[in-house]
């Protein structure tokens, strides 16, 4: 949810308009087990769970537009008029189906899937799925099938085509070499005696849905499908991406595109997947108390550090270790100390004046930027760092973007350190320092200002914090005034800076426990 929140907040700073749709995926005979076992009926439990995500969203400033629930009419609705289509267009028969079942993965696997596996705890022989680790079962059943084995070659082409369509690029590898090695026919359908919890086919309820059939409509769903002639874009879709965890790629990235061809609707134009976040280098597990609750690391750090340390430190290549220390020393050593204090410097600094600096040296800044103290800083890293920003962001890298952005902050902070403005100040001008320090100063106010603006994204209230004390008007946060020299109408702060941590960024955490 965050990384795509980033996405859509990062598309809103360029002047776009974006769209977020997140939710919850109810149905199927995993909630139906888990709510048996929690003695209580599937729509209320799913009520409460369904509940949790949104106030989750909300405590980590997810701007979602939509919150989908596959328990909402609208939904059903629209599986069953794409089940219609499907039929009609001869994708959907009745066969006898044979395989290995995950209740916990919500899938069939072949034979090659799946591997025998002795689980430690209670010595039991056990089938599970290579790819997932899930306990499967032998299944034996009737049901629908979808002709997934038609759009072998569509989806090869489409891949062919769309080269870095997955990212990043080796899960790209993996789906094209599953594809090519062949696809069966998908059960999609499960029968009612054993899942009753789910949409029933449609004129046949002895058959419930699949649930990811059903589950993965959701998107088309929310932006209005199935639409009326001529307004087929008018909500959004094709989606411009998918952000998933990498355990759900076949469903994504094989399933849902071919069943978007079937149905004749646009392919998303691009899939984001991700790594899991692993504690003490091990999968996070409930049944072993494995886990990490992120509403107490929400209140206890805050939605803006938490939001911070996911993007830096989360894995999209690999999985990341999720360590409360870790996020202690980002705060202290780059949060605190390196962007807070940068920040405190220079916006509370008895010495000089951001606005006086401005309006003293704003105006001839790239001349005066062209040799000398200042020029290095300026032209390598200052005019490039937007730049470089964007490419990392826009090719779905928002951890480079955000630490490309955290060594630009550690750049302007050396910068200031090595030019050394509180050791050149004329003492003879109260109230104006000389040119050299005005210019040092408005450099590394150009790079705070920049970093702000960028930080964004990941940290909207920090950021605009930040903004907001160095006085940046709300109209001149966007993209377009990333350059150095563009806006020389900030300097005065628009918050009370105060005498103690009022005006600090990031105050010392009250327990580092």
């Amino acid at each position: 949810m965050v990384l795509t929140d980033i996405l859509k907040r990062w598309q809103q700073l360029k002047g776009n308009k974006a769209i977020l749709c997140t939710g919850t995926d109810e149905h199927g005979l995993k909630v139906q087990q888990a709510s048996a076992k929690a003695g209580i009926d599937p729509k209320p439990f799913c009520d409460k769970g369904s509940e949790i995500f949104k106030e989750l969203a909300r405590k980590a400033d997810v701007t979602n537009d939509h919150f989908a629930r596959t328990t909402d009419k609208e939904h059903k609705d629209a599986v069953g008029y794409a089940w219609f289509l499907l039929q009609e267009k001869g994708y959907i028969y009745t066969s006898q189906h044979d395989g290995w079942y995950s209740i916990t993965d919500e899938a069939f696997y072949p034979q090659s899937a799946v591997q025998l596996y002795l689980d430690p705890p209670t010595g039991r022989k056990i089938m599970t799925s290579i790819e997932t680790g899930s306990e499967v079962e032998w299944s034996s059943e009737k049901n629908y099938h979808f002709r997934l084995s038609a759009f072998r070659d569509p989806l090869l082409e489409f891949y062919k085509a769309n080269p870095s369509w997955i990212s990043p690029e080796h899960r790209m590898k993996e789906v094209v070499e599953a594809v090519e090695s062949g696809l069966e026919d998908l059960s999609i359908s499960r029968p009612s005696s054993r899942l009753t919890w789910g949409i029933r086919v449609p004129h046949d309820e002895t058959q419930t849905i699949y649930v990811w059939l059903d589950a993965l409509m959701n998107y088309v769903n929310k932006v209005g499908y199935p639409w009326q002639p001529g307004l087929e874009s008018v909500g959004g879709w094709p989606a411009d991406c998918h952000v998933i965890g990498k355990d759900i790629m076949r469903f994504h990235c094989v399933y849902w595109p071919a069943f978007l061809m079937a149905l004749g609707l646009p392919l998303p134009k691009q899939i984001l997947t991700h790594g899991h976040w692993t504690l003490g280098g091990s999968k996070m597990s409930k049944s072993t108390g494995k886990v990490v609750d992120p509403f107490n690391a929400l209140d206890r750090f805050g939605p803006d550090v938490m939001r911070f340390y996911l993007a830096h430190d989360g894995g999209l290549t690999q999985d990341a270790d999720y360590d409360n220390i870790r996020i202690i020393q980002m705060y202290n050593k780059f949060l605190n100390d390196s962007l807070g204090n940068l920040v405190s410097r220079i916006v509370r600094g008895k010495r000089w004046s951001v606005r006086g600096a401005i309006e003293r040296v704003g105006d001839k800044l790239e001349e005066g930027c062209q040799e000398g103290p200042g020029s290095r800083f300026y032209k390598n890293t200052l005019c490039s760092m937007a730049t470089d920003v964007e490419a990392a962001i826009e090719s779905y890298d928002p951890r480079k973007a955000v630490r490309l952005l955290a060594e630009f902050v550690r750049g302007t902070n050396q910068f200031l350190q090595m030019s050394a403005p509180w050791s050149k100040i004329l003492p003879y001008a109260s109230g104006n320092p000389g040119e050299e320090v005005d210019k040092i100063i408005f450099l590394a106010s150009e790079g705070i200002r920049i970093s702000g603006i960028l930080l964004q994204p990941y940290m909207p209230n920090k950021a605009k914090h930040l903004l907001d004390m160095l006085g940046v008007d709300d109209s001149r946060r966007t993209f377009e005034y990333c350059r150095p020299g563009c806006d020389m109408e900030y300097g005065t702060p628009m918050v009370d800076l105060g005498t103690s941590y009022q005006g600090v960024l990031f105050p010392p955490l009250a327990s580092e426990e």
